[in-house]
């Protein structure tokens, strides 16, 4: 038997007006951080703590965010985040992994409170704040601009 192990993730992002219409969809990679890569490693073999829910923030640097591998969640000289939504970080919201694949059952939804370009998208294990871990981090394939009363609608997909 030859298999192999390619950690990878997806993000497909819809942008719905105030009045729930279309204004964009993008969908596009992300990379698995270091700090992501070694998580998933001690968690799995090495008896590590286990993160009980993921959280998906978005990334905001004009004019573009220098993504790293080495990126953590308290450290990430190339961007910085974006909060110009309702409330926390929403919840990734995973299903059940089946044909080395897991995504989450229901959209993450950003009620967009102002009016701003997005630069990327990143998967962590806290609400909020800058203490926990980084999975990964992406940058959007073309600019995403989003205005008050805007929803931006987040599919996430990890697969190996």
């Amino acid at each position: 038997m030859k298999n192999s192990l390619n950690v990878k993730g997806h993000f497909d992002v819809t942008c719905l007006d105030a009045s729930g219409n279309e204004k964009w969809t993008q969908a596009f990679p992300n990379g698995i951080v270091d700090e992501g890569i070694d998580y998933m490693l001690e968690s799995a073999f090495n008896s590590g703590t286990q993160s009980g829910t993921w959280y998906i923030g978005l990334i905001d640097n004009s004019p573009a965010p220098t993504l790293a591998a080495g990126d953590t969640l308290a450290s990430h000289a190339g961007w910085s985040e974006n909060s110009d939504y309702t409330g926390n970080r929403p919840a990734w919201g995973e299903g059940t992994a089946s044909g080395r694949t897991i995504t989450n059952a229901a959209t993450a939804d950003f009620a967009i409170t102002g009016t701003v370009t997005i630069y990327g998208i990143f998967v962590c294990d806290q609400a909020t704040g800058t203490a926990g871990t980084l999975w990964s981090t992406a940058a959007f394939s073309s600019t995403a601009s989003v205005t008050s009363g805007d929803t931006l609608k987040v599919t996430y997909t990890v697969s190996g």
